[in-house]
């Protein structure tokens, strides 16, 4: 489905990430893997984790929304590798107190950063890709949202803004670049215990109450996630474009 297609896949952290998922799925279709991950100190532990996936190559990006460190990084990454087919963005942070606490205790910086970590990176990757032609013709951008974003949870606050900003941003880039024909999507997969989800209130709580409610009574892995994603990424999706794609076994559709 990926056959000899480039992909660059921006914040690997570890294998229990969407972002390792999406790769496997990848991977094991046929793309050839690019990555992009912060600091580094982290190095050997991503050149470890990413060793399975041969020929794949990882760069450092420690600032993803910082517009000169992104334009640098892009421009070794087609110095060295030529034009790519997709991007998947699976970069996103809030302040933990700014999960915890309650909403409308959110600073103005805390407000900020989330938004800009979590939403402008992707509009600042879609741009710089786009100004140095680093995208092939029919290339695909994928970012990951959740359900958060039209919904109140309980402990996901700041986060929650930060993703429908980030939703809204994938119709406004889907307009932008279909002239290209570069297509640009978002998946808004159900929970899954990530180490990043332990930042959110009583996840565990939010994992029961999905498997009891959704139509499938099961919670989604990465690997269903990755082939939700390698399915965006192929030509088999060349008619969908600014989209949110759900991925939670039908959660979202339950009136609770």
């Amino acid at each position: 489905m990926l056959k000899d297609k480039k992909i660059l896949i921006m914040g690997i952290r570890n294998k229990w990430s969407i972002a390792y998922g999406i790769a496997k799925s990848a991977y094991e279709n046929g793309a050839k893997l690019i990555f992009t991950y912060m600091g580094e100190e982290n190095k050997d532990k991503i050149e470890e984790l990413i060793a399975e996936f041969k020929g794949s190559k990882a760069y450092t990006l420690n600032g993803a929304s910082e517009d000169e460190i992104v334009r640098k990084t892009f421009m070794k990454i087609k110095e060295e590798n030529g034009k790519i087919d997709g991007i998947v963005h699976a970069i996103a942070h809030a302040n933990t107190e700014d999960l915890h606490n309650e909403f409308i205790t959110t600073s103005k910086e805390g407000y900020s950063h989330a938004v800009d970590v979590s939403a402008y990176s992707f509009v600042l990757a879609a741009r710089t890709a786009k100004e140095l032609e680093l995208l092939n013709d029919n290339a695909s951008l994928v970012t990951l949202t959740y359900h958060g974003s039209t919904k109140v949870l309980e402990g996901y606050n700041v986060m929650g803004v930060a993703k429908a900003a980030l939703e809204a941003s994938v119709r406004y880039l889907a307009e932008n670049l279909g002239k290209d024909e570069i297509r640009v999507n978002a998946i808004s997969a159900g929970p899954i215990k990530t180490l990043s989800a332990k930042g959110i209130k009583d996840f565990s709580s939010i994992l029961k109450v999905v498997e009891e409610k959704a139509p499938i009574h099961k919670n989604v892995t990465t690997s269903q996630i990755g082939n939700v994603a390698t399915f965006l990424l192929s030509n088999m999706s060349d008619s969908i474009t600014g989209q949110v794609i759900y991925a939670d076994n039908g959660y979202n559709i339950m009136g609770v």
